[in-house]
């Protein structure tokens, strides 16, 4: 299958939601920490929707605390385990669908994630991975001014990389994924009512302008 670059603007969540319908899924990062306990709360935890379309559904996570919200809230199939030493994670299946959402930019080393993956993988498994754009322009903007100089960020406090189309599709084929489909994503219904307005205004006169400017991106991979 030819690599499909199309860079439409998607949901993200509906994006997953339709490649995990009626599919065998991992969830990795499925604690969404150190927001667990405020995702469940509002119906924004990821997992939760995963559930309601997946025929299995697994979790990987390597926040106990998120794990332990989970389990009290109903979900099974949970494990503790560092993803970037998932060689150690005492689970032995294969899945039709992986989604890594929102993790790798938390990750020290994503080449031991994307190597440690392919246990779980099959030459029939897609992976879905989502992450943050580098080239954000709600963020340019909202940095531009309220970055004092440099010091202040409009970013997650747990974040330690940014990745775009041309890097993120490097380190995947480095490490034995070949990238079906690519896609940005919007900043999401399941956010805008937790926004301030000027920030969903902002973004959408940005994606408007240029849809490389949109909050996400979205790999869709196999392996090669």
């Amino acid at each position: 299958m030819a690599f499909e670059a199309d860079f439409q603007v998607v949901q993200r969540v509906e994006l997953i939601r339709s490649e995990c319908e009626g599919k065998r899924v991992l969830h990795l990062g499925c604690t969404n920490y150190p927001y667990t306990e405020d995702s469940i709360k509002n119906d924004m935890l990821l997992h939760s929707d995963l559930a309601k379309s997946a025929t299995s559904l697994y979790g990987i996570d390597s926040d106990t605390t998120g794990i332990a919200m989970l389990t009290d809230a109903g979900f099974d199939n949970i494990y503790q385990g560092d993803l970037e030493h998932l060689d150690e994670v005492e689970l032995d299946e294969t899945f039709d669908v992986i989604v890594a959402g929102e993790m790798i930019e938390h990750l020290n080393n994503p080449g031991l994630f994307l190597n440690g993956i392919k246990r779980f993988m099959n030459a029939e498994t897609r992976l879905v991975l989502t992450t943050i754009n580098a080239y954000c322009g709600m963020r340019f903007v909202m940095y531009g001014f309220r970055g004092k100089r440099g010091s202040v960020e409009f970013v997650h406090p747990d974040h330690v990389a940014y990745y775009s189309y041309s890097t993120l599709k490097v380190l995947l084929e480095r490490h034995g994924m070949h990238v079906d489909r690519f896609l940005f994503y919007d900043i999401g219904t399941e956010h805008r009512p937790h926004n301030r307005w000027f920030l969903n205004l902002l973004n959408d006169v940005c994606v408007r302008i240029a849809p490389q400017w949109a909050d996400g991106i979205i790999a869709v991979c196999r392996l090669k």
